[in-house]
């Protein structure tokens, strides 16, 4: 089956719902999510989005300089003065989509917007809604969506690979398959332009605090696609999670230490002061790999964040989510210390892509966590998340707008990516594991060893696994919505290694015991590709 549209988004996060409401001016638009459309990691956002709102307090030149520090020497200069001077826009324009951020009643008696501060961040600038953000901008904009009669959302439609053509103007997107959830039927869409903008990939670790949809669809699909995937060694693991054996892994907001929580042993112990002079307000590379060494230190499961000395109703009003949360497991937070341990959170690099989310593959875009635009480097800044999400959306729905609007070109040489299911006889299946099988032992040999402290043998032998492991996935009988998902989590993780093998030194979030310092020489990103084993 075949559907024709102008433009295509795969995924309903913050960025493709930007790039959605900006390019449905100019055509129709087909808007792709594999589960329900408020499934995103953009919803699960607890903290906020930075911008420079407050010039009296602040300017675009402390946040550039804060996000360039926290990102390790690695970050595109360029890509973080587009995001910090387009920023606030993008953030006023949420608000008068109809975005509810907290306000606070100023001593004169007007009404501002209330400015947080996180880890990292030398001013306060992080617009909020309590300790749900990610939330409130998601359902403003599917709003904005609905209410738009150009744009079509097609939910529980699972993407399995780009069609990508050869044209006499080189490599081309011309759309993409999906699986109807509904129907299982494989339908093609075409369109004039793409955009990915299927978030992280979370789940190729045993720990994370991204949903179950981030299996790295698209970093998987835009690798076999032929564009080059840059700095995927840099994942970022969130300081604190809850840790509770009654509870999946549970993010505590940053916002919670911006407020003034003191991470602690059990004694009562505080321990950030021995690791920066920021103590608890860190950048978060530095946060998780101090909780790290003081687990192994005393030979502890976990650290606790003590947030008693913040005013119980100022947590119950501006971090509901997660006082509701430790609560449902027995932990009044107002006046216990929480259990909390480093987990999986995001993903700094992607696939590479330009100031305008061009990929490189022609009518091929990216933005959001699945996209390297530049701007995070060898580490996220707190809360510039979101801000780079709707900033690199809009972008490239300009670019869409002017660059892609003339019809596919009709003569190809059909060269689609991945889009032919394979099937075997019984026989030659014998003894390969089932596809959730092989997901638990993938994200068991990463969470063991390519998390936050490394070594080049456990990456080899971490390769090794992998490599066997697509290979057999290769060999699947019915290809299925989770035999995609785990394909997808097994390239993305190889890639992982991969890069991380090739960074020789200790840079932001890749730390590796072999190389333990930093290196100018190695001050570059690294790219790797189907086509090239690796750039510089």
């Amino acid at each position: 089956m075949e559907q024709n549209y102008d433009y295509l988004v795969i995924g309903s996060g913050l960025a493709g719902l930007t790039y959605a409401i900006q390019v449905a001016h100019y055509g129709s638009v087909a808007l792709l999510t594999k589960k329900n459309r408020t499934d995103a990691n953009s919803s699960w956002a607890q903290g906020g989005i930075a911008g420079v709102l407050d010039t009296e307090g602040d300017s675009f030149e402390l946040h550039v300089q804060d996000t360039l520090t926290a990102g390790a020497g690695l970050c595109h200069e360029d890509a973080v003065q587009v995001l910090v001077e387009e920023g606030p826009q993008r953030i006023r324009e949420l608000i008068e989509l109809g975005a509810q951020f907290d306000t606070a009643v100023q001593p004169d008696g007007h009404t501002e917007l209330s400015l947080g501060r996180e880890g990292g961040h030398s001013r306060n600038r992080i617009v909020h809604t309590a300790d749900y953000t990610g939330w409130e901008c998601e359902k403003t904009l599917l709003e904005a969506v609905r209410r738009h009669p150009n744009i079509e959302l097609f939910e529980h439609y699972f993407v399995t690979d780009l069609i990508v053509r050869d044209a006499i103007e080189g490599r081309m997107c011309a759309g993409a398959y999906a699986l109807n959830g509904q129907t299982s039927e494989t339908v093609e869409f075409h369109a004039k332009a793409t955009l990915l903008a299927t978030g992280g990939s979370g789940q190729v670790y045993l720990h994370t605090t991204n949903p179950l949809i981030a299996t790295g669809d698209g970093v998987a699909m835009a690798w076999r696609a032929g564009a080059e995937i840059a700095n995927m060694e840099f994942v970022q693991f969130h300081p604190t999670t809850l840790y509770h054996p009654d509870a999946r892994a549970f993010l505590i907001t940053e916002a919670l230490r911006g407020e003034g929580g003191i991470l602690k042993h059990e004694d009562g112990e505080a321990f950030m002061e021995r690791y920066h002079p920021l103590k608890d307000l860190a950048p978060r590379d530095i946060v998780a790999r101090a909780i790290v060494s003081e687990m192994k230190r005393r030979d502890v499961p976990c650290v606790f964040l003590d947030a008693t000395g913040i005013d119980a109703d100022k947590i119950k009003h501006h971090f509901p989510t997660v006082y509701e949360r430790c609560l449902s497991v027995g932990i009044d937070i107002t006046t216990q210390p929480i259990p909390v341990v480093p987990a999986q959170h995001y993903q700094c690099g992607g696939v590479q892509t330009d100031l305008n989310g061009f990929t490189g593959v022609g009518r091929l875009y990216a933005a959001g966590e699945v996209a390297c635009t530049g701007v995070h480097g060898a580490n996220r800044l707190a809360s510039n998340s979101l801000l780079e999400a709707m900033v690199y959306g809009y972008r490239a729905a300009l670019h869409t707008i002017k660059h892609c609007n003339l019809p596919l070109p009709q003569m190809f040489t059909r060269a689609s990516v991945g889009s032919v299911p394979k099937y075997f006889s019984p026989f030659e299946t014998e003894g390969i594991p089932e596809p959730h099988t092989l997901r638990t032992q993938i994200q068991d040999v990463m969470q063991s060893n390519v998390g936050i402290v490394r070594t080049t043998a456990e990456l080899t032998e971490t390769e090794t696994v992998l490599k066997e492991a697509l290979r057999l996935l290769d060999r699947e009988v019915i290809p299925s919505v989770e035999s995609y998902e785990v394909r997808n989590i097994a390239q993305v993780a190889l890639i992982i290694v991969q890069s991380a093998k090739m960074r020789h030194e200790s840079r932001g979030l890749h730390y590796t015991l072999d190389y333990p310092d930093k290196v100018e020489s190695e001050r570059h990103d690294t790219v790797v590709s189907r086509t090239q084993t690796a750039t510089h």
